[in-house]
């Protein structure tokens, strides 16, 4: 848990330290600009942003199941974000696995991309997707008519 809070933390510390700086240099404008950029830069990073991650298994179960495409993601990984915003609401109906916290999801991941954690991977169906696009994994949600 701790682990996916490091980036978000470090961005908010040297956001203030930035601002700090520059208001002792007597520019308040530039730091009352500069700190909200790196909070919501913390924000966009961490945990808030994604639905809660469950484990590789209990993802792949819940897939087998209902059908729902299962997505391995970590924190920080601007592709896995952009996958995120684009999905918009339709992101809480995939099965979310972060690799960082579950070490059989990295392995997944590991086996469908040559032994590299390349994120996001999107398995549908049992085939893996390295980084798809956004309106494909829509799609996948949509039953078939």
């Amino acid at each position: 848990m701790m682990r996916a809070w490091i980036l978000p933390v470090l961005l908010v510390l040297f956001g203030s330290a930035v601002a700090a700086g520059q208001f002792l240099k007597g520019s308040p404008g530039t730091a009352a600009a500069l700190l909200p950029v790196f909070v919501l830069l913390a924000g966009v990073n961490s945990p808030l942003v994604f639905p809660r991650s469950i484990g590789a298994l209990e993802a792949q179960r819940r897939s087998a199941v209902d059908g729902r495409p299962v997505v391995y993601w970590r924190p920080g990984c601007t592709y896995c974000l952009r996958l995120r915003m684009r999905l918009g609401r339709s992101a809480h109906r995939l099965h979310w696995v972060n690799i960082w916290r579950d070490p059989d999801g990295a392995a997944v991941v590991r086996a469908a991309n040559d032994d590299n954690e390349t994120v996001p991977t999107v398995v549908v169906a049992g085939r893996p997707h390295t980084n798809p696009d956004p309106a494909w994994v829509r799609e996948q949600l949509c039953p078939s008519a």
